[in-house]
């Protein structure tokens, strides 16, 4: 089984609470997710917790997908982990870090995932995609949250 890791940091002009704040709210995932994935929550919290359970709905390349993800870990304002429970990872972690600094939060993403089909339809597909959903989601995070 092949693990792939997707790392990403970037600066906020934002407190650590704020910040987690906004994380906080499951309507923002939406707010930072690209259009053309079509996403749509089908079911959650109105704030995230520790044990909370988001359903959602995208397309990948036309193929609608279905994805639940639990929050296992919750640590505001510094830190909390979803990971997927249905969807089309073979297994998806995503930790989020807020790290207060000079000038408002650095935010640090720490995805490991696994893929159907391996290394290789990771390298040709997958990797591509997931490279670009979090350069738009840096974008509109950047957008909403201020640049430090």
């Amino acid at each position: 089984m092949h693990e792939s890791v997707l790392e990403r940091t970037q600066l906020v002009a934002r407190s650590p609470v704020d910040a987690f704040a906004f994380f906080a709210d499951p309507a923002n995932l939406a707010a930072i997710t690209p259009p053309w994935l079509g996403f749509r929550i089908v079911a959650a919290p109105e704030t995230l917790k520790r044990g909370a359970l988001i359903s959602y709905r995208l397309q990948i390349k036309r193929l609608p997908v279905r994805w639940l993800t639990e929050i296992t870990a919750w640590q505001p304002p510094r830190s909390f982990t979803d990971v997927q429970l249905r969807g089309p990872y073979r297994l998806w972690e995503h930790t989020h870090r807020l790290i207060p600094c000079d000038g408002g939060t650095e935010i640090y993403d720490h995805v490991r995932y696994v893929v159907p089909g391996g290394a290789v339809v990771d390298r040709v597909f997958v990797r591509r995609l997931l490279d670009e959903i979090f350069d738009y989601r840096a974008r509109r995070i950047e957008e909403l949250l201020g640049a430090a």
